[in-house]
């Protein structure tokens, strides 16, 4: 199965996409107006963090012709995954960026299923550097991580089409390419091989 990411041309997601350290993970880099041209239903499409949404939103058909097809969608965080992918319900939220400089700061992320293959080795340090929103999800969806409120921010559907979608607020993709944030290259460490070892079974 290929893993195919969208890239904006942003110089975070050439930086994240493109660089060396994760560039062996994905077998094709395109821009998302070129989705139509070849994507095949045992395609894992991997939509990264902030992707501007108006550029998806004019795939949207390309992305629902991909899950009925039984294909797979990751989408990142702060991709508006709401306006071009479906059954998503998505609630954004203040952010708090100097949470950290609290009394005994704890932002509350927790990993609700470690023993997801797409969790594998991931651990509550790895999910926290900040919160952008949360999900609505449907009934029988795996759910990976919570906030403090247990509020789902990254979770599995297998059962709102035919196909698969993964789903997260988290933003990584971003935080890594702005060379920024290490909890997120250390989540990326990880996350990576583990999709690319589950979408091949």
């Amino acid at each position: 199965m290929r893993l195919i990411a969208i890239s904006a041309g942003t110089y975070y997601h050439i930086e994240s996409l493109e660089a060396e350290r994760y560039a062996r993970f994905f077998d094709l880099v395109v821009p998302p107006e070129q989705l139509a041209d070849g994507l095949l239903p045992s395609d894992c499409l991997f939509v990264p963090c902030r992707t501007p949404p108006q550029r998806m939103i004019g795939q949207k058909s390309s992305v629902a012709v991909h899950l009925d097809a039984g294909g797979t969608v990751i989408a990142m965080g702060e991709s508006r995954s709401d306006l071009w992918a479906p059954a998503i319900v998505f609630h954004e939220r203040p952010t708090n960026w100097w949470w950290w400089l609290e009394p005994e700061a704890d932002l509350g992320n927790r990993v609700t299923a470690p023993s997801h293959p797409l969790m594998h080795g991931i651990g509550k340090d790895d999910v926290t550097w900040h919160l952008h929103g949360h999900f609505d999800v449907p009934t029988g969806v795996d759910v990976l991580a919570e906030d403090r409120e247990g509020r789902v921010i990254a979770y599995v559907d297998d059962v709102s089409t035919p196909g698969r979608l993964v789903v997260t607020s988290l933003d990584p993709i971003y935080h890594h390419g702005s060379h920024f944030m290490p909890a997120t290259t250390r989540f990326l460490d990880k996350f990576l091989p583990n999709l690319k070892a589950w979408i091949n079974g």
